[in-house]
């Protein structure tokens, strides 16, 4: 049979504060342990058995080491400059970024907003500063609905977001301002566009819905994702994959509305996609829990996660290759709303593999790198596969 890849990333699942977490404010985070401990404990017995609980040496109460993991198990170390989803992505398919993405701390340009005023069609805009977003709607959403101002904002990350009203403003036109942005804030090496639809009437019930959509710059090539695209094999995008690496390689996507709906979609994935690579994000964690500062949501997340993951590994055949990991760190109960600068998890199964500690990788590369080997594919730029 031919082999086949399949990547789950946690999206802000940290292991514990990186090496250079100081430089970014962020000594002491520790996303699964500070979890844990908030809630007294998770109750995750599928990652746990995979030997989740055998890499960090500060315990993940609640799971403890296994004597006897059914699967590889490490954690990776980020050298690319930032802490975001798209540096940590472009990570594992062997992008190497020598300088940071732009960040706005005081607002993006006005003479930049006045190009984009005309390029877009849009009479106005709203806030421009770095806010959370479920703080804004609160606080614009009115505005908003009162004058039809797209809400322009921003965040610690390299981000352009974008807030409107799906039924004031139009999804689909709120779709189209952001492909346009895209196409202009090069100039400002923005990493990420995303569009922000929210729902509701008043402050009090404005909601944001789960269809976001991210426009992401184009990681440069070669990478994984190119090299798999030459050699003809497919590349299966679950929930926002596609958006984060722009569509480079992909030869189905689909997108999801939870972390629920992303694994029935990748179950789905697996009955219909017999080689090559399958990659999904799940985003609940980030979005709903982390950014939120809700450890007590954040850990049912997980839970949630871990029963739907059972069947999932009881689905996996001899020819099968699974990676769970995650892009950045998200500790809620640290400070702030930001992502934290953290080392993520790597667990790594196949029923044709005997598990072994892959200690503490130096790039998230090495999962790349690994992919690249079991497909049959060139070596990554950098990067060192796992197999040995």
């Amino acid at each position: 049979m031919a082999k086949r890849v399949i990547i789950i990333i946690l999206d802000s699942v940290g292991i514990g504060y990186a090496p250079d977490a100081r430089s970014y404010g962020d000594s002491g985070a520790s996303t699964l342990a500070h979890t844990a401990q908030s809630v007294g404990g998770l109750k995750i017995p599928n990652m746990q058995r995979m030997g989740l609980g055998n890499i960090e040496p500060k315990e993940i109460l609640g799971c403890p080491p296994s004597p006897d993991p059914s699967a590889s198990y490490g954690r990776m170390t980020e050298i690319n400059c930032g802490k975001d989803t798209t540096t940590g992505h472009w990570e594992m398919i062997g992008c190497r970024m020598e300088s940071p993405f732009a960040t706005f701390p005081n607002g993006f340009p006005e003479d930049f907003l006045r190009k984009w005023m005309k390029e877009t069609g849009v009479p106005g805009y709203l806030c421009n500063r770095p806010i959370s977003g479920t703080v804004v709607i609160k606080e614009l959403g009115e505005e908003h609905l009162k004058t039809g101002f797209p809400i322009v904002y921003t965040s610690a990350d390299s981000v352009f977001q974008i807030a409107a009203h799906e039924e004031r403003f139009g999804l689909e036109r709120l779709y189209e301002v952001c492909r346009v942005t895209r196409s202009l804030v090069d100039e400002l090496n923005v990493g990420r566009v995303i569009a922000r639809p929210f729902v509701g009437t008043k402050a009090d019930d404005f909601t944001r819905t789960p269809r976001r959509r991210d426009y992401s710059m184009k990681p440069p090539s070669p990478n994984l994702l190119t090299l798999l695209s030459e050699k003809g094999l497919p590349f299966y995008a679950i929930g926002k994959i596609e958006d984060i690496y722009a569509k480079v390689g992909v030869t189905k996507a689909v997108h999801t509305v939870s972390n629920a709906d992303g694994m029935k979609k990748l179950m789905e994935a697996i009955k219909e996609q017999k080689n090559g690579l399958i990659f999904a994000n799940l985003v609940d964690f980030d979005m709903l829990y982390g950014h939120r500062r809700d450890p007590n949501g954040y850990a049912k997340c997980l839970e949630e996660f871990d029963e739907l993951l059972g069947p999932l590994l009881l689905s996996l055949g001899r020819d099968d290759y699974l990676f769970i990991s995650a892009d950045h760190g998200l500790d809620p109960t640290y400070k702030g709303t930001d992502h934290t600068r953290e080392r993520v998890p790597l667990l790594f199964y196949s029923p044709s593999l005997e598990a072994k500690d892959l200690g503490t990788r130096s790039t998230f590369a090495d999962l790349g790198a690994t992919v690249a080997e079991l497909l049959g594919l060139p070596p990554l730029a950098f990067g060192r596969s796992v197999i040995e």
